[in-house]
C-alpha cells in the first residue's frame, strides 16, 4: 500500500474547475515528482494534497488513514511537512534557532526557547545535524537574513526536516535560484532522501528528472501521464509538448 495518495480528487473555485478526478500515490522512501505546464492545476493539487485547500470530493490518505479536509497543522502533526515556493524563515533569527523550533523535543515544550533551552544539549544536537545535512554547517549563528537565496532555501527545507517528517513536501524549490544554487541543492536532496519519502512539485524539469523516481505529469487538472523519467520521455504525449523538450 502506497504511504499517501488522493483518490478521485475534485477541486473548483466557483464556476471554474481546477482539478478533476485527481489519483495520485506515493510509495514509501522514494522521490515523487509533480509537473506540468504554468496553469494546469499543479500547485492546486499540492495545496489540497498539504491541507490548505479542501477538495470538493474525493479523499487524501496518508498511511491508510483518512486526511481529507484536516488543517495544515493536524496534517504536520501526522508526520508530514513542506516547504513553500515562498520562503517562511525567521530572518531575526540564526540558523540554529530557526531549525530549534522545528525540533519535535522543543515544539512540545511550553517554552521561550531563547531563554530555556540554551542547556538543551539535546535539542540542539539533533537541530545541528540537520543543519549539516543541508549543507549549513558553520553557519549555525548566522542571522538568517545574512544569508544568500540559496542558502535560505536549504534552511527552509531544514526546517522542514527538523519536524522529523515521515513524507516530505517540497514546492518549487529551485524558484529564484541559478545554475550552481540548483546543482546544489540537487545534490543536498540527494543526501536527505535516503530513509524519507519526498514529493517535489517543480518547473526546472532537468532537475526533476534527474532525482525522481517516479514523475507525475499534470495538465487540464488531470493526471495524464505518469511514470519513472525514462518512461516519461517515451511517452508520446510528454514528446509532443513542450514538456518533453524541457525533459
Amino acid at each position: 500500500m502506497a504511504l499517501f495518495e488522493a483518490q478521485k480528487v475534485h477541486k473548483r473555485f466557483g464556476d471554474h474547475v481546477v482539478l478533476e478526478q485527481i489519483d495520485l500515490s506515493f510509495e514509501e522512501n522514494t522521490l515523487s515528482g509533480i509537473m506540468g505546464p504554468n496553469g494546469a492545476g499543479k500547485t492546486t493539487c499540492f495545496n489540497v494534497l498539504t491541507g490548505r485547500y479542501k477538495p470538493d470530493r474525493g479523499r487524501v490518505m496518508f498511511d491508510g488513514r483518512d486526511i481529507t479536509g484536516k488543517s495544515p497543522g493536524a496534517i504536520a502533526k501526522m508526520g508530514i511537512s513542506r516547504s513553500f515556493q515562498v520562503m517562511n524563515v525567521f530572518d531575526e533569527y540564526t540558523v540554529l534557532d530557526n531549525v530549534l523550533l522545528a525540533v519535535p523535543r522543543v515544539r512540545r515544550r511550553s517554552l521561550n526557547f531563547l531563554h530555556d533551552l540554551g542547556n538543551d544539549s539535546l535539542s540542539t544536537d539533533k537541530a545541528c545535524v540537520v543543519i549539516g545535512k543541508v549543507g549549513l554547517k558553520g553557519k549555525e549563528h548566522t542571522a538568517a537574513s545574512d544569508l544568500s537565496y540559496g542558502e535560505r532555501r536549504a534552511l527552509e527545507i531544514g526546517i522542514a526536516l527538523a519536524a522529523e517528517p515521515r513524507l516530505l513536501f517540497l514546492d518549487e524549490p529551485t524558484a529564484g535560484l541559478g545554475t550552481e544554487a540548483t546543482a546544489k541543492l540537487a545534490d543536498m536532496i540527494r543526501r536527505i532522501k535516503e530513509g524519507l519519502t519526498i514529493v517535489i512539485i517543480e518547473h526546472e524539469m532537468q532537475f526533476l528528472f534527474s532525482l525522481a523516481d517516479h514523475i507525475n505529469v499534470v495538465q487540464w487538472g488531470q493526471v495524464v501521464a505518469g511514470g519513472a523519467p525514462d518512461v516519461l520521455r517515451a511517452n508520446k504525449w510528454v514528446q509532443a509538448s513542450n514538456l518533453g523538450k524541457l525533459a
